[in-house]
């Protein structure tokens, strides 16, 4: 058809899967998608790149050195998948400058990832991170009033 010479079909194909880390105090948080985009693997390795200031997520076997449990299998994971390993806070951590907070506020560290789905790798680079600050979830603690 002369009508359409030059144009080309648009690729509906391209994954639209969000990949998130949040990098807070006591905790590194991937969201769902980070999950899925993964595969929903059982068990990771966190691997760093203090050059480049990036965070690499690989999933691995139960039994590899520095597994990490991780995600539980598809249907299962309904939320976020935290992780609370020191030794991995105190490592990530050093990419990222945490805000001072108000009373009752939590600051973070939000980075979007990159995925390389032909090995099943998330890449979260540190300079691209948004801080922000969110309200403490979960009981109030009591006032001493």
């Amino acid at each position: 058809m002369a009508i359409l010479q030059g144009f080309e079909e648009i690729s509906t194909d391209v994954p639209t899967i969000k990949i998130t880390m949040t990098v807070m105090e006591s905790v590194l948080r991937f969201n769902k998608g980070t999950a899925e985009a993964l595969g929903f693997p059982a068990y990771v390795k966190i691997l760093v790149n203090a050059k480049t200031g990036q965070v690499a997520v690989q999933p691995c076997g139960a039994k590899e050195q520095n597994a990490i449990k991780f995600s539980k299998p598809e249907g299962k994971q309904t939320a976020s998948v935290s992780l609370k390993d020191k030794a991995l806070l105190d490592a990530v951590a050093k990419f990222f400058k945490l805000p001072e907070a108000p009373d009752g506020e939590l600051s973070y560290q939000l980075v979007s990832g990159t995925l390389y789905p032909n090995e099943k790798i998330a890449v979260f680079t540190a300079s691209e991170a948004v801080s922000g600050t969110m309200k403490r979830r979960g009981r109030k603690k009591a006032s001493a009033a």
